[in-house]
């Protein structure tokens, strides 16, 4: 099936359901279908056909899930992109994806503007405290384009006056729904086709393994961009749910949506789970409604998990592990009982651990125990079939039929999988492995830490040097980072859970750590900074 048809039978099944509030607009299934319909009628008149590439510059608003399901029911193919990114890089991507039409709000302004030259027509979508989709329209062509820019809601009209068509019910589920593109720490962003199949696969994976129940209610606040924010807005629609927009981020903002929307599941990265438990606001909000937790795009620390069942006490809480280019690999489904592991294999999944050596294939897997490269079987439902125009990053990745995650993990004795890092986030100080997590988990139990990120920075003596950047809460802040070094490197020599030679080297205490726009820490800016390092650790 593809996901044209996917909303149809949404709105069959569930006409007066709501489906999308955003702020005082609250969308049932049945308006959406029409809006959907009638915005796919008016990109097909600025020339949008089936495989046709729309590109989006829009946080998570109603404007944004109206024009997914546009494309959905046209068949034509989403690009959402990051408004965080700069203006060249979402002219890359336009240029890389071939979109022919780019719609955007104020935000995205300058990234339109930067597309100009690659796509043929830009749509202009105005937001409340921003101005008008006119007003915007017409300060893109101020800029000196002269490429036609139509405000959303006249290109809503003219579709619904031209008659909204029916979705494409022949359009084969093996086609394109959705242009994902990865983060791009290391060089250019690598463009991912997703096609319909894999797409209504990884929502349903989504709805199974966080136990939606039919009308759903979840938090949309991870970016539409990302494969966790699409595949909330998938999960929740293929139960008849409603996905309440939060288009920028603010903890206090989300407590209160959970309480006024009565919110059912959160789906979220670590960093917001922390921002959330740790948030002023939490002592006023109602979570009550609140019974099914996961997350995923980054290891979720210990002190984390239990600060997380200790405020929202869930029926249900899972690590989902996955990426963009196989959105699930394993799950595990009470981390109230093993903290930060990834279970095993998903319903769709098959993974092997192999030895991380360059040129090791899928038959070179690791002995029992042993730590290994995370490799998954691209057979999966949700799988991806190779990057677009990359075939340097497809060679690189793909072996045999086997997706190399680049990720490292272990099994235990009782074949669940722990993830224990990047193969380039390892550090080797002193001819020793030492992996991030393992250290972090540690140190984010301190007193007075906040955040914590671990690191290798180059070291005459050790190679690597184990290197803490931990931030810290404002009562601790106060004693002077001397003194936290020292006591945090005391916690670590107190701590039955961490070798004596894993323990920091070095500690530096910046305001805040570098995220991605979904909530990893990125450790390659970490591993750039040049600071001078403070509380070396005697060994």
């Amino acid at each position: 099936m593809n996901l044209g048809l996917s909303l149809l039978y949404a709105a069959e099944r569930s006409p007066h359901s709501d489906a999308v509030v955003d702020g005082d607009t609250r969308l049932d299934y049945r308006n959406l279908r029409r809006i959907a319909s009638g915005l796919a009628s008016g990109l097909a008149s600025l020339g949008v056909g089936r495989g046709d590439r729309v590109a989006l510059v829009l946080k998570n608003r109603r404007q944004a899930v109206e024009l997914y399901w546009a494309c959905q029911w046209l068949g034509a193919v989403v690009v959402p992109l990051s408004w965080r990114v700069a203006p060249a890089d979402a002219a890359y991507c336009v240029a890389d994806s071939g979109a022919v039409v780019v719609a955007f709000e104020e935000v995205g302004l300058e990234h339109a503007r930067a597309c100009a030259d690659a796509a043929d027509r830009f749509v202009a979508v105005g937001v409340a405290g921003a101005g008008s989709s006119a007003d915007l329209a017409a300060r893109f062509r101020a800029g000196g384009d002269e490429r036609p820019c139509e405000p959303y809601e006249d290109l809503l009209a003219s579709g619904e006056g031209a008659g909204a068509p029916p979705p494409a019910e022949d359009l084969d589920d093996r086609e394109t729904s959705i242009f994902l593109y990865t983060s791009g720490t290391t060089g250019r962003p690598k463009g991912v086709p997703r096609s319909h199949a894999a797409e209504r696969a990884g929502g349903l994976s989504q709805a199974l393994h966080q136990n939606y129940r039919p009308g759903e209610r979840t938090l949309g606040v991870m970016p539409l961009y990302h494969t966790m924010g699409i595949h909330t807005l998938l999960g929740v629609q293929i139960v008849g749910g409603c996905y309440v927009c939060q288009p920028d981020w603010e903890a206090a903002a989300a407590l209160d949506l959970i309480s006024s929307e009565r919110i059912g599941s959160l789906y979220l990265a670590p960093t917001l789970f922390h921002d959330l438990v740790h948030s002023p606001a939490l002592a006023g909000a109602d979570t009550s409604s609140v019974r099914s937790l996961a997350y995923a795009g980054a290891a979720m620390t210990s002190a984390l998990v239990e600060r997380c069942v200790e405020v929202f006490a869930p029926e249900v809480f899972i690590n989902h592990y996955g990426s963009t280019e196989v959105y699930t690999y394993s799950v595990h489904f009470d981390q109230r009982a093993a903290p930060g592991c990834a279970g095993r294999p998903a319903t769709n999944a098959r993974l092997r651990l192999v030895r991380p050596e360059p040129g090791a294939g899928p038959d070179d897997e690791v002995e029992p125990g042993e730590t290994g490269e995370i490799i998954c079987h691209l057979s999966s439902d949700e799988a991806f079939a190779g990057y677009w125009n990359r075939p340097d990053a497809d060679t690189k990745a793909i072996r045999d039929g086997w997706y190399f995650t680049g990720d490292l993990g272990r099994c235990d004795a009782g074949g669940n999988l722990w993830v224990v890092g990047r193969i380039d986030d390892m550090i080797i100080s002193g001819g020793e492995n030492v992996h991030p997590l393992e250290v972090e988990d540690v140190l984010e139990r301190a007193p007075g830490v906040r955040e914590v990120a671990v690191v290798g920075l180059p070291d005459d003596r050790w190679g690597q040097a184990v290197t803490a950047f931990v931030v810290l809460e404002e009562d601790a802040a106060g004693a002077g980072e001397e003194a936290a070094a020292a006591d945090l490197d005391a916690y670590c020599l107190q701590s039955a859970e961490l070798a004596r030679f894993k323990r920091p080297r070095r500690y530096r205490f910046p305001d805040a750590l570098p995220k991605s726009p979904s909530g990893k820490i990125l450790r390659r800016l970490l591993r750039e900074q040049d600071l001078e390092p403070l509380g070396g650790a005697a060994r």
